[in-house]
């Protein structure tokens, strides 16, 4: 699939963090690190930051491994305070720790065709209906990495997870987080999971 040529609008919201997911073992990769392999000659990770960059005021990359090459791109790393690659949530966690706004977005980083007007949508549905998290959905199916959540969150998040809790959908629902629909743009979730799918790309 192609990458469009970012278009972005940036909306009027409060500040916010954006955070690239890549602190997983990437074990359907093989254990590879999944957002430094290559699509069209670029890191994954590299596609993710170029469409998430614009749509946030500050950016950081989550990584528990490979941090001098996540360091070439030149925005700030977080790893884990959670041990034990404890899976996105402990990313979440991460973010929520060390941002200094209001805000916090997520998305993994294997996902390089992420819509251009996720943050703006996302911020929408969380004013609207005044919830404190908002993932996005797309034709019946919930993709709750990608979500933006209010940092006063963290304590409540490290609760979930020191108790063993490591589902991101269960800790969104316990938090009644809402659904943003974006299904005019399904394919823009389209990720990569094995090195099979990259090589089909």
């Amino acid at each position: 699939m192609p990458t469009a040529k970012p278009r972005f609008s940036r909306p009027s919201t409060p500040s916010i963090t954006g955070v690239v997911l890549a602190g997983g073992l990437g074990r359907r990769m093989g254990g590879v690190d999944k957002g430094l392999q290559l699509l069209d000659g670029r890191p994954l990770v590299r596609h993710v930051t170029e469409r998430l960059a614009p749509q946030v005021d500050r950016l950081m990359i989550n990584a528990n491994r490979s941090q001098e090459q996540y360091a070439a791109l030149a925005y700030p790393l977080i790893a884990d305070v959670i041990s034990g690659f404890a899976g996105p949530l402990a990313g979440l966690h991460a973010a929520l720790t060390a941002a200094e706004t209001p805000l916090v977005a997520t998305v993994p980083c294997d996902s390089p065709y992420l819509p251009l007007d996720l943050i703006e949508r996302l911020y929408a549905g969380l004013q609207s209906q005044g919830a404190d998290i908002a993932i996005a959905s797309a034709g019946g199916r919930i993709h709750p990495v990608f979500c933006l959540c209010r940092t006063a969150l963290r304590d409540k998040l490290e609760g979930y997870l020191q108790s063993g809790g490591r589902k991101v959908a269960l800790w969104c629902a316990e938090m009644r987080g809402i659904e943003v629909d974006f299904s005019d743009q399904p394919e823009a979730f389209s990720n990569f999971n094995t090195l099979a799918d990259l090589q089909k790309s």
